[in-house]
């Protein structure tokens, strides 16, 4: 059986726990990084852990962000310097 979850075609399709918090740059990030990591880990065997092909999208997709993302001392995400 096929998984439902599929590449994100544009930032309003993403989860709420991005688009609430990160900034329009860091939602982009996050897509093409998911999108990304989505086509490159469809085979099970290239996954760690026997994650999903989802979890493992959005662990990189996380995972790209905080390269240019940091939360700042109110919890926000910000640009690093």
């Amino acid at each position: 059986m096929p998984e439902k979850q599929i590449p994100y075609k544009n930032n309003s399709e993403l989860p709420d726990s991005v688009k609430d918090n990160l900034p329009g740059h860091g939602q982009d990030i996050y897509r093409e990084a998911y999108n990304s990591a989505w086509e490159e880990y469809k085979d099970p065997s290239e996954r760690k852990r026997d994650s999903s092909r989802e979890e493992t999208a959005h662990r990189v997709a996380w995972s790209a962000v905080k390269k240019k993302y940091e939360k700042n001392s109110e919890g926000n995400w910000v640009e690093k310097d």
